[in-house]
């Protein structure tokens, strides 16, 4: 009955059941109950004095323990001082170092002379307005003056050449996987318990390695296309994930081409200021004859990179809860990844191997026949070819 009652009916009725059981009966209730025996005494003189309440109330006017900040008018103040986010970036404040627990900001304000429990303090803090959160991704540190600029050029920019049927890719390398049966993010449906058993610790397997997948999403076709390597991400490795798509999807569906527009991250493989990736790059405008501009995005910004949450996201979903314990699980489950907006991914395997630290010099750099955009050319810039395709 207890939980259905409230405090005043509570009082009562362990009053009357220690009075019904009579000399030892107030020992016995607090005994099987745990309410107080000055409560139940209280209860006991209650039901003896017939005092009646007006309906809805569970005390008289004025009765009951006054709250804390009534009798410590100072309370108040000094908890949100303490929990103030000015105060807490203050780094004289010794709580910006340590954990703001209600434990720890009652024993502060104890050590300041104020008489207050936890208890008081969680229930402080939820008055005030504070409630327990974690942090949210929102900042994306500083930006550039020019970054909305720059993504409205390569929208723009993609738009006029799709209308133009040529091709449009988004590329990037997804992060590396270790291969083997280890654990991997998310549920999948199996019988009820018979969790699929995996390794408990990620300790990368020798002779299994790491796998790591890049991607070319085709903008226009909604359609994806990732090699998956297994050594390092390097720019070599990129452009031939690139040349791939071309030879085995790209040439196909574009068969008019003239331009290949690749849109990238500033970093990585593919990164603006890598050598390396221009210097591929115009080895593939030499192959295939095609012109090759490239936009990057601007630091910061690859989420807005379309690969990201086109390609990518479903492909995590996919495997989600599946251990990838081997190379070719991996291409198969790439392979399966399909939406019901219609996206389709094929994938192969890249087994060669890639060496890092390549160096470019600056007489190789001069033979790139590259074109810097009068917006960012840093950012933006077309590679042309050196002269007619090769046969292959």
């Amino acid at each position: 009955m207890a939980p259905e009652l409230n405090e005043r009916q509570r009082r009562l009725w362990v009053a009357a059941e220690a009075r019904s059981i009579g000399r030892g009966g107030i020992a016995a209730v607090q005994r099987a109950t745990g309410v107080s025996q000055p409560t139940i005494r209280k209860g006991i003189r209650e039901l003896d004095s017939g005092e009646r309440l007006e309906p809805g109330r569970v005390r008289r006017e004025g009765a009951g323990r006054k709250a804390a900040t009534e009798l410590d008018p100072g309370l108040a103040a000094a908890l949100e001082a303490l929990v103030a986010p000015e105060t807490a970036g203050d780094p004289m404040s010794l709580v910006r170092w340590t954990s703001k627990s209600v434990r720890r900001l009652a024993a502060d304000l104890v050590a300041q002379g104020h008489r207050v429990s936890y208890r008081t303090v969680a229930r402080l803090l939820r008055a005030m307005g504070y409630t327990l959160q974690a942090n949210s991704k929102a900042r994306e540190g500083s930006q550039h003056p020019d970054r909305d600029a720059q993504i409205r050029h390569i929208d723009q920019t993609a738009k006029r050449l799709v209308r133009k049927r040529q091709p449009v890719i988004s590329v990037d390398t997804k992060k590396k996987e270790l291969v083997g049966d280890f654990k991997n993010a998310g549920r999948t449906w199996r019988p009820k318990g018979q969790p699929e058993r995996v390794r408990v610790h990620d300790f990368k397997i020798p002779e299994l390695g790491k796998a790591a997948p890049y991607g070319v999403y085709d903008i226009a076709d909604d359609s994806g296309f990732v090699s998956v390597g297994v050594s390092a991400d390097t720019a070599d490795f990129a452009v031939n994930s690139i040349r791939g798509w071309w030879h085995n999807v790209g040439a196909e569906r574009y068969p008019d081409a003239t331009e290949l527009m690749i849109t990238a991250d500033c970093g990585g493989s593919n990164g603006n200021r890598t050598r390396l990736w221009k210097l591929r790059l115009q080895d593939l405008a030499d192959e295939t004859g095609l012109q090759i501009r490239v936009c990057h995005f601007p630091p910061g910004t690859s989420k807005w990179n379309k690969i990201e949450h086109r390609l990518f996201s479903h492909i995590s979903i996919n495997w989600r809860g599946r251990p990838l314990e081997s190379l070719q699980t991996i291409i198969e489950l790439i392979g399966a990844t399909t939406t019901t907006t219609g996206l389709t991914v094929q994938a192969q395997l890249d087994p060669n191997e890639y060496a890092k630290g390549t160096e470019v010099t600056a007489e190789q750099m001069r033979t790139i026949k590259l074109r810097p955009a009068k917006w960012h050319g840093d950012w933006n810039y077309t590679i042309k070819p050196r002269s007619a395709p090769k046969i292959l």
